[in-house]
């Protein structure tokens, strides 16, 4: 069981690692072994997330999402298996705790009294510039 935070917990048989071979360099090492670990956690058909979470969740995967509503994640970075498998169950992790937070209201504000005015006064003084622009207007 993963822990997302004090009342999120996600059951290890939601999630289905497999191990894979990892690219790069690295010589004959990574040719013969699959350190690279790919996990996959099914969001949409998840029992334990709330329909809100989910919702933020696909919106923060991005392209790590597919099309069914699973998201992958692929970790190489260390030439240890292990490492990884803790590497992808962290971001995991993260992109949860990220999911599970709120995003604050926007509350519309209207400009200000001076703003305003300050606006207006800047709009004449370009329009008198631009009027001085044009031909010179003279009594023939």
């Amino acid at each position: 069981m993963i822990e997302i935070t004090s009342w999120l917990r996600i059951e290890d048989d939601e999630i289905v690692e497999k191990a894979a071979r990892a690219s790069g360099p690295g010589g004959q090492h990574v040719n013969k072994t699959s350190t690279a670990i790919e996990l996959r956690f099914d969001v949409r058909n998840s029992p334990t997330l709330p329909e809100d979470v989910k919702t933020r969740l696909e919106a923060l995967a991005g392209s790590r999402l597919t099309q069914d509503g699973v998201l992958v994640l692929f970790a190489q970075g260390s030439r240890s298996q292990e490492m990884n498998r803790q590497e992808a169950r962290d971001r995991l992790v993260e992109l949860l705790r990220r999911a599970t937070e709120k995003p604050k209201p926007r509350r519309p504000t209207k400009p200000t009294y001076s703003s305003k005015l300050k606006r207006l006064e800047t709009k004449g003084k370009r329009a008198g510039v631009k009027a001085l622009r044009g031909r010179p207007k003279g009594d023939d």
